[in-house]
């Protein structure tokens, strides 16, 4: 049995234990009305509810639900009973301390991301002639250089250089090119600049030369499904890695994608990339994820990962929130230049923070670093000073 974690839009938790015998939910049933643990907590008590299976009589589930600290406390009460498999104890705990957790420090071979201080901002940098945002705007090597420049003196705390346009609809780039296009450019600004550089790339050859011309992040659009030996190659250079969730390839993605439940779906995908990393060597600890907004998702696909982000929080790693400038924000504000979508991008960070981000890639650093704190100082209580606009380094 796996519990799944849901959030109701008053902020109540409610958790799913399903594949329990009969036998099971009434012992947890009468356990839980037996006890008091959330009395006097908060407002809403701790409640519980059961449904049978239509596909199978013997097997039921139940939800539990309260407020995060009701829950906690309700675990250890669990254990004490030897009728409750232990198992299910330990994942109940484990899921409400990764929902929990907010101390994310990320190491990027050398270089700390504090992300329990304040949400951190990723400047894009897209070196390709065919991005669908930029238009190749920074395809030329002085003004890409200068474009980081310009986007780590505004604030950016990493900067994410790709060299394949990964749009919808977009054809495979050959690694030399590639390489052509980002390796130069790595290597200037790893040097120059004393935040981390990333490379959006989910082609391990390419990631082996990033990460030696000093990139310290492999940003992998597939989650480590397009090139078996990433995570290997992650690990070994000691860098850090964000797992990012796609419905089939950037040409075929848009085509039809369905989903059952998309939430569900996308944080079995991203619960799966996490254990391939690990498996592959990556520490844990150095491991984002990244829903994927737009990689083969409708309007109401988008929409509803973006309402219930804070469910990806209970995989217990940081979540790195990609929404800038793209297609859905053109779509419901009606905006078809990816230019002009600046201040419908400004909204999905702040809800995106709201929900539980803790970096967001954009474009428009300057803005996004301002939304970013000021959400902070709202939803998280960051004070003002932590956000220090660095001069040009």
């Amino acid at each position: 049995m796996e519990p799944v974690l849901r959030i109701s839009r008053g902020g109540t938790l409610a958790i799913t234990l399903d594949g329990l015998t009969t036998g099971q939910a009434a012992i947890l049933s009468t356990i839980i009305r037996a006890t008091d643990c959330g009395a006097g907590l908060t407002p809403a008590p701790l409640s519980f509810s059961t449904h049978s299976n239509a596909a199978a009589d013997r097997n039921s589930a139940l939800i539990l639900t309260g407020a995060p600290d009701q829950l906690k406390r309700l675990a250890p009460l669990l254990a004490t009973d030897q009728r409750i498999p232990a198992s299910l104890v330990q994942q109940l705990d484990s899921l409400l301390d990764n929902y929990l957790r907010a101390d994310y420090k990320i190491d990027c071979r050398g270089k700390i991301l504090d992300l329990g201080s304040r949400t951190h901002v990723m400047g894009v940098l897209n070196v390709t002639p065919d991005s669908f945002s930029d238009g190749g705007r920074f395809a030329d090597a002085d003004r890409a250089l200068a474009h980081a420049r310009e986007m780590a003196a505004a604030g950016a705390d990493i900067i994410d250089i790709g060299g394949e346009s990964t749009r919808p609809g977009a054809e495979p780039l050959s690694e030399e090119e590639e390489l052509r296009r980002i390796i130069p450019l790595i290597e200037r600004l790893s040097a120059e600049l004393s935040i981390p550089i990333s490379v959006d790339t989910y082609k391990s050859a390419v990631a082996i030369k990033a990460l030696q011309a000093g990139a310290s992040i492999v940003n992998d659009i597939s989650g480590l499904r397009f090139s078996p030996d990433m995570a290997r190659v992650v690990a070994d250079f000691g860098a850090a890695l964000v797992i990012m969730h796609i419905r089939g390839t950037p040409r075929t993605m848009q085509q039809d994608p369905v989903y059952d439940d998309v939430v569900d779906e996308i944080r079995s995908y991203l619960e799966k990339g996490v254990e391939i990393a690990v498996n592959g060597g990556v520490d844990r600890e150095k491991v984002l994820i990244d829903p994927g907004i737009g990689f083969g998702k409708t309007l109401q696909h988008n929409l509803e990962l973006l309402d219930r982000l804070n469910e990806l929080r209970a995989i217990g790693r940081p979540i790195l929130l990609g929404t800038s400038r793209k297609k859905f924000i053109g779509t419901v504000l009606e905006i078809p230049e990816p230019d002009q979508r600046v201040d419908g991008t400004a909204a999905t960070v702040a809800i995106g923070i709201e929900r539980g981000a803790c970096v967001v890639r954009v474009h428009d650093v300057k803005r996004m670093v301002q939304v970013a704190q000021m959400t902070d100082a709202i939803v998280n209580g960051k004070h003002r000073t932590e956000y220090k606009v660095r001069s040009s380094e």
